[in-house]
């Protein structure tokens, strides 16, 4: 599955360009009918269409002396605008703010993005959203499906247990609100956008990458025609707002205006300007206030007072939004479980409850890609043909039609990415790895083990050319990247609240790595320059 582009030599001088030599670069804009459009799966000539645009939105690797000029006004734009990050040399950067700052990772320009496969990532936002509803209230559906997994995988066993006690206990989530990313990459293959995955819990960067797309927007418009990029094409991203918005609504909905939200946090978070720009934002614009404490901190401060108020010391809260919890390095101890426990036992909204967390599960995005089963939760046959025409290949690991897949996937691991019940990136397995431990994974203990991994098919996007920025550093690499869609949703029982896209993240990376996560060291952030 491999393509000449994915595994040629880096150079930042795609063939297009070297056969344009002294043409004028200016970035030709589609016509009213591009590639792609009227609804259709691109094609092997619409990424060769797609290549040439990337042509004209990368400068020449011989324009040293613009990218040279770029960089400085790009990393003090970063600076003066809290496009930042802890800085992971300086011991303090992750636990005090304002302590050893240093600009986020991101690519100097933005990067070529069909819009026509950019519009249909954003129609998609509200049938994930209804989805994801609906799939956590089907409790029998998330225990069935689950059910193998949770002997193989100790994590899922606990997050189980938990969603257990709730029903047994008769705690009600009236109010919900999950604030999601549903991920996406291009497919040389198919020609298809297809989906990497659908996050429910502690999805990053709406901060920082809406500052991303304001960084490129000022950058073109700097240098006037110089780059040959249009600003409108870059489109404005209020995620950050949108999460606010988001926020203030759950907020409005509980009732209490006294209240603050919580947000639940790792002990020590090198990308906390990313949150704190969120409880910037929720005060500025509908004077609420969110306040930071780890699992730690919530079991020590926290208890239920009547109908299981959450209270934090004496501050009654309203809104718990988790930004840890979703890896088992969340919870070294009981004491951490303990905390999660009388977080989900309260009435506060929780973002996400146990339940949408568990319905973001990769076993539960395979069990979902079978035929019929989207169909138990969607009626209508428009919204289940889009909804299942962005499937990649999905394959389960643990019943008795397995093993034909994990004998193929033995055979030809390029193919294919393994992936266990994790988030937060470098978590997957690749190349000849798979085979490794698809083996090892059959051998042990009868097999077990397969039940805690799906298999997905191995998408190849188009490659490009881009500069990447880190510590102040830049270097010009052929690379690829992957759409993520934010999207927010509040049911307050009976009553949809709120059902919108909320902005996007692009991630950019070499195309000779495999993993993409921005926090995980893999990836810079990106916003999309629409072809």
């Amino acid at each position: 599955m491999f393509t000449e582009e994915l595994v040629r030599e880096h150079t930042c001088v795609p063939r297009i360009v070297e056969e344009a030599e002294g043409e004028n670069r200016s970035m030709t804009l589609p016509s009213a009918d591009p590639p792609g459009e009227a609804g259709r799966a691109m094609t092997h000539s619409d990424f060769g269409y797609l290549s040439s645009q990337a042509a004209a939105v990368t400068p020449r690797v011989n324009d040293e002396p613009l990218v040279s000029d770029l960089v400085p006004q790009a990393l003090s734009w970063s600076s003066l605008n809290g496009l930042v990050i802890g800085d992971k040399n300086h011991k303090r950067s992750g636990t005090v703010p304002g302590i050893g700052l240093v600009h986020a990772p991101f690519s100097l320009l933005p990067s070529p993005f069909p819009r026509q496969a950019f519009s249909q990532a954003i129609e998609l936002a509200p049938l994930f959203n209804l989805l994801a509803d609906r799939v956590s209230q089907d409790a029998e559906f998330l225990h069935q499906t689950l059910a193998r997994t949770r002997k193989a995988d100790h994590f899922i066993a606990r997050l189980l247990d938990i969603h257990l006690q709730m029903l047994d206990e008769g705690v009600k989530q009236k109010i919900r609100l999950g604030l999601h990313r549903s991920d996406y990459m291009l497919d040389t293959a198919t020609g298809e956008l297809l989906q990497v995955e659908i996050n429910t819990i502690a999805s990053s960067f709406p901060a920082l990458g809406s500052l991303v797309a304001s960084l490129h927007r000022h950058l073109i418009n700097w240098c006037g025609d110089g780059l040959g990029l249009e600003a409108e094409n870059v489109p404005q991203n209020g995620a950050v707002d949108a999460f606010a918005q988001a926020f203030a609504l759950a907020w409005k909905e509980y009732g209490d205006n006294r209240a603050v939200v919580l947000m639940v946090v790792c002990p020590e978070e090198r990308n906390m300007y990313d949150q704190y720009w969120l409880a910037l934002k929720l005060f500025q614009s509908y004077g609420i206030k969110m306040i930071r404490k780890s699992f730690t901190q919530v079991l020590a401060e926290g208890m239920l007072g009547d109908n299981n108020t959450l209270f934090i010391g004496k501050q009654v809260v309203s809104v718990v939004y988790y930004r840890a919890g979703y890896s088992p390095d969340d919870y070294p101890s009981e004491s951490e479980w303990d905390a999660r426990l009388l977080l989900e036992r309260s009435a506060a909204v929780k973002c996400p409850n146990i339940s949408y967390h568990l319905a973001g599960a990769k076993k539960i995005q395979q069990e979902l890609a079978k035929p019929g089963v989207v169909e138990r939760f969607f009626e209508n046959k428009e919204d289940i043909t889009k909804v299942r025409s962005c499937f990649a290949g999905l394959w389960g690991l643990d019943d008795e039609n397995s093993a034909a897949i994990i004998e193929e996937a033995i055979r030809n691991p390029e193919g294919f990415v393994l992936k266990p019940q994790r988030e937060g990136g470098g978590n997957n397995i690749y190349g000849a790895d798979v085979s490794k431990k698809l083996v090892e994974l059959r051998d042990t203990d009868g097999g077990v083990g397969l039940a805690a991994y799906i298999l997905m098919q191995r998408i190849f996007p188009p490659v490009h050319p881009a500069y990447l920025v880190h510590d102040g550093i830049w270097s010009c690499e052929e690379t690829v990247s992957e759409l993520g869609i934010f999207s927010a949703y509040i049911r307050n029982g009976n009553k949809e609240v709120l059902n919108t896209e909320a902005g996007y993240l692009l991630r950019t990376k070499s195309s000779q790595t495999n993993e993409g996560g921005v926090a995980a060291g893999y990836a810079v952030l990106d916003s999309v320059h629409l072809i």
